[in-house]
């Protein structure tokens, strides 16, 4: 998988009227299988009145994980359509789930399909679209006496973190996948392999 990514900067809604149906787009970032999953249960549970609600969603994982779903609407109409919005744009670590409200008109398999690829591509376009480089987790324990070395370095590279200040000092760091061994190496080299790293 490349190294850079696209997928939505956060959640998106979209919602329009076709023939008296309703449809509501959600779209929302999802890292994991387990994290898609849970939006669509959400959103499930809150439109536990709707007539179908169908998800799609494309999450980076080792191979690359798609998923969809009909939910009762006509085979190939509605979570294909939808799926396939994320894959032209190339959207990655991305759930969608569009909400329909049955309004009494059938629209055909023809219409069902743009129906539901326009309320993904309209809660893409409301979420907006940015690339993301994968980023790697890990945490970084040392004494006091180091504290200051290791922060000074993590300020310096740039790098999300946050420390938490107790019998030892732990920084808890967030930083793309590319740089991770070349900031392990660095800090274990500054504190002379006192730093206890963990991921």
């Amino acid at each position: 998988m490349s190294e850079h990514y696209q997928t939505v900067a956060g959640r998106g809604r979209a919602r329009f009227e076709i023939r008296g149906s309703e449809f509501i787009g959600h779209v929302a970032p999802a890292t994991t299988v387990d994290a898609a999953e849970a939006f669509v249960e959400s959103i499930r549970e809150e439109y536990d009145d709707a007539t179908h609600n169908v998800p799609a969603y494309r999450v980076r994982a080792d191979p690359l994980r798609e998923y969809q779903n009909d939910d009762a609407e006509p085979s190939g109409s509605a979570g294909k359509p939808a799926l396939n919005v994320l894959v032209q744009r190339e959207i990655e670590n991305v759930v969608a789930v569009v909400t329909r409200y049955y309004g009494g008109t059938e629209l055909g398999v023809g219409g069902l399909a743009r129906a539901y690829s326009r309320a993904v591509k309209e809660g893409v376009d409301d979420a907006g679209v940015v690339t993301e480089r994968p980023h790697e987790r890990f945490e970084i324990t040392v004494e006091y006496d180091d504290s200051g070395t290791v922060r000074g370095i993590l300020e310096s590279e740039g790098v999300e973190f946050e420390a938490e200040y107790g019998e030892v000092v732990a920084f808890a760091v967030r930083v793309p996948e590319s740089d991770a061994a070349t900031l392990r190496d660095r800090i274990r080299s500054a504190t002379s392999g006192r730093a206890e790293i963990a991921s």
